[in-house]
């Protein structure tokens, strides 16, 4: 079974009655908007492993600092108040 993508598009002029044309039209996705849509999301996959990588980074380093501090004797109380 293949999925159909659809796009919902609403009107705002307000009188859609009185214009003749309905307020919802439902309608299948172009292929640049299927195109646009997969382009989209791949940026945000990416976008998503970034932002990962650089939090795993940040508490990496936060622990080593943590290990180096401890190395020199201080407590877990004074590395938390720095």
């Amino acid at each position: 079974m293949t999925e159909t993508l659809t796009a919902l598009e609403v009107c705002c002029c307000g009188n859609c009655a009185t214009a003749g044309h309905p307020k919802e039209v439902t309608r299948p996705l172009t292929a640049a908007e299927i195109t646009q849509r997969n382009a989209n999301a791949a940026a945000a996959a990416t976008r998503r492993a970034t932002e990962d990588a650089a939090a795993a980074a940040k508490a990496a380093a936060k622990a080593s600092g943590e290990a180096k501090l401890k190395a020199l004797g201080l407590s877990d109380a004074e590395i938390a108040a720095l």
